[in-house]
Order: structure tokens, then C-alpha cells, then sequence
């Protein structure tokens, strides 16, 4: 049986980041795809430069429509834009406690756009971290939803992971993407123990929609049935090929995207040469 998997974020027409990103690992990774769209961005992959949230009500019309029509295996959250429609999403997932739920806290955008209204990450702590199955944040936002500084160490990150626990999620990943050095690891907290995540920085500038990718890949393999520390070792080998593949597309001049169907793709080199 194909999954269904709905994910609950914003628009990126230019097709690397967001709703489209989401989608587009669904369909890569073999489960059927739904969008209920939280905001309009204007953005290329050289940054942001406009946003426009949806109405809190439609938003949560949307999502309504899928659940009274559409068994869902899974729900993906990413852009949330403000504290009203986090405040709606989160009315509506409590009474479907049974789906699982992968929450991104789209936060900053790569250029350094404001994704997330200041006074919505206590909202989005308070009401929607405590219906997640596991919580995505990198090291800015995981700062951010503790109120803390950004972690500087293995130590560090470890800490705030288990820490985030705390206020309700079964389980945090915290991407440690943002350290220092050739190392990109990443900390699962889950039960007061932590698992750590290896992974080399891959050199490369096309890093545009990561996270996006990484959650949704998440909740489509846990929408397939994987435990979480499986699903998450299947999600991170997905994105680390869909970045080493990013090089095949020719998408913008600044932070393009990853190659979300590197195994599904035939070589076009030389295709209309």
C-alpha cells in the first residue's frame, strides 16, 4: 500500500525549499505526497524577499479537507510563518494524537530571512512541539525555542537536544550542520539517551531546502513503517545523495538545490546538445 504523507509549510516557487522540496522527496522516496500551504513567498535561490502567510482559517480549511477525505500516515510541518496559524495547526493535529508528526521549525531562511513572526516561536513551543514524533531544529533554532545561545560543540548540541525534550516531543534531532569544521553530525535525544549521526560536510553551496528535504524524507519513511533512528538513517542517506548530486542541475546563481531525483533521473548529459 502506498503512504499518504501531508505536509503543512510554505511556498518556494523557486522550487528548492518548502512545499515543493516536500513533495518532491515524497514522490522521490515512493509515498504519495498532500500540501496544506501556510504562506506565499517571493524567493530565488539568492534569498527572500517577500512573505505572505495565509489566513490562520484557511490553513486550517485546508487541513481539515485532507483528514475528512484522506487516511494520513504522516504529517510534515515546516514553515509555520506566525502564531495564529501555529495555534490553528495545532487545534487540529491534537485530535489526530495517532498520525505521526515530524515538525521542522523553519525559523531563517538560507539568505538570513525571517521565516517564523518573533513572538510564534513561544507559541510554536508550547503548542506544537508537544504533539511531534520528532522535532528537526538546526543549531539557530534550537537555540531559539530554549532561549539559549547557538551551540558551539558535540556537548552543546547533545545538551539542548535533550533539553528540547522537555517540553513535550518524543524525540529531537538536532543538525549540527552549522558547526564548525569537516564534520556535519547530528544528535537524536529521545528517552534521556542520545545517538549521534555522522556525516562529512560536502563542499558544496547547494544547500538550499535541506531541512525541508531531510524532515520530509523523515515522515515519508515513518509513514512506510521504519522505527524513528531507522527512518532518520535512511532520510540522512537520501539528502547526502541528493546534495553530492546537486552539481546536475543549473537552478540560480546563489544557493542552489539538491538534486531530489539523482535515482530516479537517467543521465542527460548531452540530452539537446
Amino acid at each position: 500500500m502506498i503512504r499518504n504523507v501531508l505536509s503543512i509549510a510554505g511556498s518556494d516557487p523557486s522550487g528548492g525549499a518548502g512545499i515543493q522540496a516536500d513533495i518532491k522527496t515524497f514522490s522521490a522516496l515512493g509515498v504519495y505526497g498532500m500540501a496544506a500551504l501556510t504562506a506565499l513567498t517571493a524567493q530565488n535561490t539568492q534569498g527572500v524577499s517577500g512573505v505572505h502567510p495565509v489566513p490562520p482559517q484557511f490553513v486550517a480549511d485546508q487541513i481539515e479537507a485532507i483528514f475528512a477525505d484522506i487516511r494520513v500516515d504522516a504529517v510534515k510541518i515546516g514553515m509555520i510563518a506566525n502564531a495564529p496559524i501555529a495555534s490553528a495547526v495545532a487545534d487540529i493535529l491534537a485530535r489526530h494524537r495517532d498520525v505521526p508528526v515530524v515538525l521542522d521549525p523553519v525559523m531563517i531562511a538560507k539568505g538570513g530571512a525571517a521565516l517564523l513572526a518573533a513572538d510564534a516561536v513561544d507559541v510554536l513551543a508550547r503548542r506544537l512541539l508537544p504533539l511531534a514524533t520528532v522535532v528537526t531544529p538546526n543549531l539557530p533554532e534550537a537555540g531559539a525555542l530554549l532561549h539559549e545561545p547557538e551551540a558551539r560543540s558535540r556537548d552543546d548540541m547533545a545538551r539542548q537536544a535533550l533539553a528540547l525534550t522537555t517540553l513535550g516531543p518524543a524525540a529531537v534531532l538536532v543538525k549540527g550542520g552549522h558547526l564548525d569544521g569537516h564534520e556535519s553530525p547530528d544528535v537524536l535525544a529521545t528517552s534521556g539517551t542520545v545517538t549521534w549521526f555522522e556525516a562529512a560536510r560536502l563542499p558544496t553551496k547547494n544547500t538550499h531546502g535541506t531541512g525541508c528535504t531531510l524532515s520530509s524524507a523523515i515522515a515519508a519513511e515513518i509513514a512506510k513503517g521504519l522505527p524513528l533512528t531507522e527512518a532518520i538513517a535512511a532520510a540522512k542517506r537520501y539528502l547526502a545523495q541528493s546534495v553530492a548530486a546537486a552539481g546536475e542541475l543549473s537552478v540560480g546563481s546563489g544557493h542552489g538545490p539538491v538534486q531530489h531525483f539523482h535515482a530516479l533521473w537517467a543521465d542527460r548529459e548531452g540530452v539537446n546538445a
